[in-house]
Order: structure tokens, then C-alpha cells, then sequence
């Protein structure tokens, strides 16, 4: 069996065009949950603590005051983003969870019915 057949056999089973078609729908899920963090429960976290933005909250290590972030990029200073770590957070908790909730819904199909006597 030549190289190449070997390779067409491996890519073209299940298990890898599996693999293939979750990582695209992951990416594309990742985008889902990325906005929702950004547009949706930021602002609300970011209102109910008194106007906060996190994804402009960081520490200058080096150089003067920023008023932003982008600021302090624009003049090279060194930056602890903790805010963008925030969202980071909030954005892997939300696909956990969600991903729980898929595999539970997955495992509850699963199940088999009692036998019946």
C-alpha cells in the first residue's frame, strides 16, 4: 500500500472528519461565546460595579500615566492586563459550562431504558 493511499484511508475515516468538522464548529462557537463575554456581560458587570471597563483595566509598569490601554501600547510601556485576564475568564467559564451541558445532554441520550422483564 503506497504512501499516499495510506493517508486517503487515514484522513477519510470517521473519527478524523469527525475531528475536522468539531474543530470548525468549535472556532466558530468560540466567536459566539468571545461576543457574548465582550458585548453582552461585560457591559452589565461593567454597570453594576460603576462604569468599569476590564478590558481597559492594567497596570503601567514602566513610563507615566495612561488614560487607556491602547495608550500605553502606542508608547511601548511594559502592561499587566488583568482586565483582558477577566474576560479570559469569563469567556473559558462560559464554554465549560456550555460544554457540560452538551456532553450531559449527550450522556442523558446515551442512557439505555430498562429492560423490560
Amino acid at each position: 500500500m503506497g504512501m499516499m493511499s495510506e493517508f486517503k484511508e487515514f484522513a477519510m475515516k470517521g473519527s478524523v472528519m469527525d475531528l475536522a468538522v468539531g474543530v470548525v464548529i468549535g472556532g466558530a462557537f468560540q466567536k459566539i461565546v468571545d461576543s457574548l463575554v465582550t458585548d453582552i456581560i461585560m457591559p452589565v458587570i461593567g454597570l453594576l460595579t460603576g462604569g468599569v471597563d476590564f478590558s481597559n483595566r492594567f497596570i503601567a509598569l514602566k513610563g507615566g500615566p495612561y488614560a487607556t490601554l491602547e495608550e500605553a501600547k502606542k508608547a511601548g510601556a511594559a502592561t499587566l492586563n488583568y482586565g483582558l485576564f477577566v474576560n479570559q475568564i469569563l469567556t473559558f467559564l462560559i464554554v465549560a459550562f456550555a460544554i457540560f451541558m452538551v456532553v450531559k445532554g449527550i450522556n442523558r441520550m446515551r442512557r439505555q431504558a430498562p429492560a423490560k422483564a
